[in-house]
């Protein structure tokens, strides 16, 4: 091989391996991400050591949706060291929510939850009152809703100051993408709904 036909295939590897990186660099933020669940409060949807790809993309043209399975930054209430967690939208903003008679209500309604481990054995905030989700934010409840650090811990209502302790909710600029599909292990590999 001559020492041109060498430096046109190095400069070809070159440009490719510039190209790689650029892709991935815009892509990952911007785009696509993989991320590892760490832990079961998403059972049975998620579990323990599935990897998931999350759309980021997605939430730049449309506003988080109820039901939709979404990464975010946890906000200090939940973790004060800014994790990354994964949990259901079970709240958007204007949307009035309480966990009553082991359910979930959304707007009065009662939902039918077919993805949870098993129906709640608490009661959210309290038994006379819902939570109101401020215009911005929202609410994120884990599948596992017994053992999951979600937004029913983060905040409760108190009745003696008409006030709520803490914060149960998830500011809008904290979510940062829509988990799409499960990709490892192999057997799991599937889209989530």
């Amino acid at each position: 091989m001559s020492r041109a036909s060498r430096v046109s295939i190095l400069e070809i590897v070159d440009s490719a391996l510039v190209a790689v990186l650029l892709v991935f660099c815009l892509l990952r933020p911007f785009v696509i991400q993989a991320f590892y669940i760490p832990s079961g409060s998403m059972l049975p949807t998620l579990q323990e050591g599935d990897r998931i790809l999350v759309n980021k993309f997605v939430y730049f043209v449309r506003a988080p949706k109820p039901d939709e399975i979404a990464v975010f930054n946890a906000p200090p209430a939940a973790s004060p060291d800014d994790k990354d967690f994964i949990k259901r939208i079970t709240g958007a903003p204007g949307n009035r929510l309480c966990v009553k008679d082991s359910a979930l209500y959304r707007d009065g309604e009662r939902l039918a939850e077919e993805y949870i481990a098993e129906p709640p054995n608490y009661v959210w905030p309290d038994p006379d009152h819902c939570v109101s989700v401020p215009p911005g934010n929202f609410v994120m409840m884990g599948d596992n809703r017994n053992d999951s650090n979600d937004s029913h811990r983060w905040g409760f209502w108190d009745p003696d100051t008409g006030e709520w302790q803490a914060r149960p909710f998830v500011p809008r600029e904290n979510i940062l993408g829509k988990a799409m599909v499960i990709f490892w292990p192999p057997q799991r590999i599937r889209i989530l709904h």
